[in-house]
């Protein structure tokens, strides 16, 4: 009888942002979700993704197309808060299947904007089961006294940076990256 596989969640998420405060009633609003999808039994990358989330309360400044390399245009094209939260439930299990970020920002800012918007909360609950702090993983495993940004993270652990920076899919692919190096360490919660 073969097994189904253990599947996780990377998601990394980029949101409206500014050199300095918001404009006045300007909210940083997620903007791209990018998405890989690990086999953590067989200890690979199976999918990448990408959500464009047009945003309804701000505008992509200046500063964050530097950033990110999206555009206001490109974002406009993109599905709403909503309609991006039934897709990873509906297409991706976020329902049910746990999930990993690079920090803490992520699984905050998706429980912000869902009160803020009256939606419901993709990930399963409570969130501290489904969620696992991949950078902090990551710093106690290299036995690390700061937590160190992903970029940095792939240099300790000799993988490629694969991609834009701060361009949700591929920093998501890159995160998962860094998983599978900490599920070959035997390092990667059982839980997760």
């Amino acid at each position: 009888m073969r097994q189904e596989p253990a599947l996780l969640n990377v998601i990394d998420v980029e949101a409206t942002c500014w050199d300095g405060q918001p404009p006045p009633g300007s909210v940083h609003e997620i903007i791209e979700i990018g998405l890989t999808v690990v086999d953590v039994s067989a200890r690979r990358r199976v999918s990448r993704h990408r959500v464009l989330v047009r945003p309804a309360r701000s505008a992509v400044s200046d500063f964050c197309t530097e950033l990110t390399g999206l555009t206001q245009a490109e974002v406009e094209r993109g599905v709403t808060f909503a309609e991006a939260c039934r897709i990873l439930v509906e297409e991706y299990g976020a329902g049910e299947r746990p999930w990993a970020s690079w920090g803490e920002y992520d699984r905050r800012q998706f429980a912000r904007q869902s009160r803020a918007d009256g939606v419901a909360y993709p990930f399963g609950h409570p969130a501290e089961r489904t969620h696992t702090n991949a950078k902090a993983v990551f710093a106690a495993a290299y036995g690390l006294r700061k937590k160190p940004a992903m970029d940095h993270a792939l240099r300790i652990a000799g993988l490629p940076f694969e991609g834009r920076h701060h361009r949700g899919e591929d920093d998501a692919w890159n995160i998962a990256a860094l998983v599978l190096d900490l599920l070959a360490r035997g390092a990667w919660p059982a839980t997760a």
